[in-house]
C-alpha cells in the first residue's frame, strides 16, 4: 500500500461534503449511539459527532495520508486506515489544543467540526479512537459475561476492568454492555463488590461507567421505538422496547437511586420520551381490532396488518409496562381490545359456519385467531382453530 492514500489537492476540491457512512471505517462502531441523545455520556459518542470528526480529520487534518474521497463514500477499511492513526491523533491534538489556546484556533475549528457540541465532544471521539483496540476486546467481554453464571465470577470478571481509568472505562463499559443479554447479572454482582445498593456507594466502588452505559444504552433504544406512521417497523420497536425494559429494570430494580440525582433525572426523562413514543399506537389498538375484523364486503389487508401488529407491541409492552408510564393506558388497551377480539372472533367464527366459502370472513377470523394467541394464550388459539377447522368440514 502506498505511504499515502490521497493528496491535498483531491480533498481540497471535495472541501463540501455529506456525513460518512461510516466513522472511522468502523473501528468506534461498538461505542456510537443515534439520536436523539439529549444526555451525554463519557462512554458513547454520537454518530453526527463522530461522523463530523471523520470529516475533519480526512479534510483538514490530514489530507496527505487520509483519502478525503473515500472517507465521503465510506469505502475506506480498518486495515487501510490503521497504521496511520497514530500519527493522525497526534495532529487532531494538537490543532484541538492549539485551539483551547487561542481564540481564532478555536472558531476555525468550530466551524469546521460544525459547531459547539461537536467541539465539546472532540475529545470523547478522540479517546474513542485512541482506545480501539481495547474496545474491541471490551466487546468479547462483554459477549463471555453472557457465558457466566456464578455471580462471584462476573463479580471477578468486574474487577478485572481498569476502574481507575475513568476514561478508557467508560467506553469499554459502553461496549461491553452492548453484547450483554441480561445486564442485571453485572448489577447484582456490582452491588455484591460496592457493599450496598445506594448510589453513592456504587459511585464509591467505581462503578458509576457501568451505569452510565446502561443508561446510554437505554437512551439509544429511543431511535428504534417508532411504532407509528404508515409503515412501522413494529418487530424493531418490540425489540427496543425490550432491550430498553432489560437495561431500566436492572438500575431502578436494584440500586437505591438518590432523588435529586442524575440517574433519578436520566429515568425519569427516557420513560417519559419512550411512553409519549408509544401511547399514540396504544390508543389505537382496540379501534384496529374491530375495524379490521368487523363484517364488511371487502378485505383490508393494511387494517388487518396493522391491528395484528399493535396486538404484538400490546403484548410486549405487558412485560415492559413497569418501565413505563402508561399503567393507565394500558390497562384500558389490555381490556378493551380482549373485549373487542373475543366479540369479532365468535361473529367471524359464526360466518364461516354459516357459509364456509366466505373468505372474508376466513381470513379475519385466521388473523383473528393470531391475535388471540398475542392477546390470551396459545390454548386458546388452538382452541379457535379446532373451531375454525370444524366449521370448514361442514
Amino acid at each position: 500500500m502506498s505511504s499515502t492514500l490521497s493528496s491535498p489537492a483531491s480533498a481540497a476540491s471535495l472541501r463540501n461534503t455529506r456525513a460518512p457512512v461510516r466513522p472511522f471505517a468502523g473501528l468506534i462502531d461498538p461505542v456510537l449511539v443515534d439520536a436523539p441523545c439529549d444526555f451525554p455520556f463519557d462512554g458513547s459518542v454520537a454518530r453526527d459527532h463522530a461522523a463530523a470528526a471523520w470529516i475533519w480529520i480526512g479534510r483538514d487534518v490530514a489530507p496527505d495520508v487520509i483519502d478525503f474521497a473515500r472517507v465521503k463514500d465510506g469505502s475506506l477499511s480498518a486495515d487501510e486506515i490503521e497504521p496511520h492513526l497514530p500519527q493522525v491523533l497526534a495532529r487532531a491534538h494538537e490543532i484541538h489544543e492549539a485551539a483551547g489556546a487561542d481564540f481564532d484556533s478555536g472558531r476555525r475549528l468550530r466551524a469546521q467540526l460544525g459547531g459547539e457540541e461537536a467541539f465539546e465532544r472532540l475529545p470523547v471521539v478522540l479517546n474513542a479512537v485512541r482506545n480501539r483496540a481495547l474496545i474491541e476486546k471490551a466487546g468479547i467481554f462483554g459477549r463471555a459475561l453472557n457465558g457466566l453464571a456464578d455471580e462471584a465470577a462476573i463479580a471477578t470478571a468486574l474487577q478485572s476492568m481498569p476502574l481507575k481509568d475513568g476514561a478508557a472505562t467508560a467506553l469499554l463499559m459502553h461496549a461491553a454492555i452492548g453484547q450483554v443479554a441480561n445486564p442485571a447479572k453485572l448489577v447484582t454482582a456490582a452491588l455484591k463488590l460496592s457493599g450496598s445498593p445506594a448510589e453513592a456507594s456504587i459511585r464509591r466502588a467505581g462503578f458509576t461507567t457501568l451505569f452510565d452505559a446502561m443508561l446510554a444504552h437505554a437512551q439509544n433504544q429511543l431511535r428504534s421505538v417508532q411504532p407509528n406512521g404508515a409503515f412501522p417497523d413494529i418487530d424493531l420497536t418490540c425489540r427496543a422496547m425490550e432491550r430498553f425494559h432489560r437495561l431500566v429494570r436492572a438500575v431502578t430494580g436494584y440500586v437505591e437511586l438518590e432523588r435529586a440525582g442524575r440517574w433519578s433525572h436520566v429515568l425519569a426523562a427516557l420513560t417519559k420520551k419512550v411512553s409519549e413514543r408509544v401511547e399514540p399506537r396504544l390508543r389505537a389498538v382496540s379501534s384496529d381490532v374491530v375495524t379490521a375484523l368487523r363484517s364488511a364486503d371487502r378485505l383490508d389487508e393494511d387494517r388487518l396488518l396493522s391491528a395484528l401488529n399493535g396486538m404484538y407491541l400490546l403484548a410486549t409492552l405487558r412485560d415492559c409496562k413497569d418501565s413505563l408510564a402508561l399503567n393507565a393506558l394500558f390497562e384500558q388497551a389490555w381490556s378493551q381490545s380482549g373485549e373487542a377480539l373475543e366479540l369479532h372472533l365468535k361473529r367471524n367464527l359464526e360466518l364461516v359456519r354459516a357459509n364456509r366459502d366466505d373468505a372474508l370472513a376466513a381470513k379475519r377470523l385466521e388473523t383473528g385467531i393470531k391475535m388471540a394467541e398475542l392477546r390470551f394464550n396459545a390454548d386458546y388459539a388452538e382452541t379457535l382453530r379446532r373451531a375454525r377447522a370444524a366449521a370448514l368440514k361442514r
